[in-house]
């Protein structure tokens, strides 16, 4: 199995505009954040690898492995490390056929059915939310909730990431309902010193995991 990260920071430029995506990579990695992920979706297929090449070449030095969202052609273009795929994008068993055997690939599956699907073509871990309501993605589901979270952690039989509405405050009951790690956006990206707030979700993470 391979190594998941317990805390996923997706940087993101729509929230705020005080700092770039590599610059986001940069503040999460210092305050702790194991994997990073890029998710952005305007811009041209150049614009967009240029983006990711800097980050890369930031998550390489710090040993971070960075997971690009939906797109599997600019993960392959700057060699990222994963690929994450939303249930409209690519499906997991197309990407394993064109992407490096060690590449990590991830899956949002939010019923038991796609989560079984999901693993059963070769996802590493498994994106579950949103837990809670979020603004950070306008065409969220309804919140999930601590229940169905537990639920689908029982059924994955591989780490799930938590994601949506995922706060400081929320983050050790989130990780004591059985999730493998969380995804958070605007928990760190929304912050006034996001390293500060990553390095105070690590810790909470790191707490619940100990309880």
């Amino acid at each position: 199995m391979k190594n998941i990260g317990v805390l996923h920071v997706i940087t993101d430029t729509t929230c705020q505009s005080r700092f770039t995506h590599p610059q986001l990579a940069e503040l999460a990695i210092q305050g702790g954040a194991d994997t990073i992920q890029f998710r952005q979706k305007n811009g041209s297929t150049r614009e967009l690898i240029d983006i990711a090449n800097q980050m890369q070449a930031i998550c390489s030095k710090h040993g971070v492995p960075l997971i690009v969202n939906d797109r599997a052609d600019i993960a392959l273009a700057v060699g990222a490390k994963g690929t994450h795929f939303g249930q409209d994008d690519m499906s997991v068993s197309i990407g394993r056929r064109i992407l490096p055997t060690e590449t990590i690939i991830g899956a949002s599956a939010r019923t038991e059915e796609k989560i079984i699907e999901a693993i059963t073509e070769g996802a590493d871990y498994i994106g579950f939310g949103p837990i809670y309501q979020t603004s950070s993605k306008p065409d969220a589901e309804q919140p999930k909730g601590l229940e169905q979270l537990h639920r689908m952690c029982e059924i994955a039989k591989c780490p799930v990431i938590a994601i949506g509405g995922i706060t400081l405050q929320t983050t050790g009951e989130v990780v004591r309902a059985g999730a493998h790690g969380i995804a958070v956006i605007s928990a760190v990206c929304g912050q006034k010193d996001p390293a500060a707030a990553t390095h105070r979700l690590r810790q909470a993470i790191q707490e619940a995991k100990q309880t």
